[in-house]
């Protein structure tokens, strides 16, 4: 059986690009959260540093996830994102304990 997956997503966008980045991203949430196998899907953003957001996302399975990866709004964003943001970091984890 396949185990939850937790993904923590980090993303910087460029100088003079954070609003529109923003936007974007938040642009994905509603249609994230109605996927299959989307358990959570919170966008942050930090309080000290400008542009830099993460996303804290939990999926029923490694599967479902890797289908949201390949969804039209998740190109929608790459696109519209483009040179716009340095490279993601994305941390694939499983919850440890109970």
């Amino acid at each position: 059986m396949s185990k939850p997956l937790t993904i923590v997503a980090i993303l910087q966008a460029l100088p003079g690009f954070e609003n529109d980045v923003a936007n974007t991203l938040k642009d994905c949430i509603s249609p994230t959260l109605a996927e299959a196998g989307c358990l959570q899907y919170d966008l942050h953003t930090d309080n000290n540093k400008p542009g830099l957001f993460l996303f804290f996302e939990n999926w029923s399975t490694r599967d479902h996830w890797l289908v949201h990866m390949e969804s039209d709004h998740l190109a929608a964003m790459k696109k519209a994102t483009e040179g716009k943001m340095q490279a993601p970091v994305i941390h694939e984890m499983e919850k440890v304990g109970s």
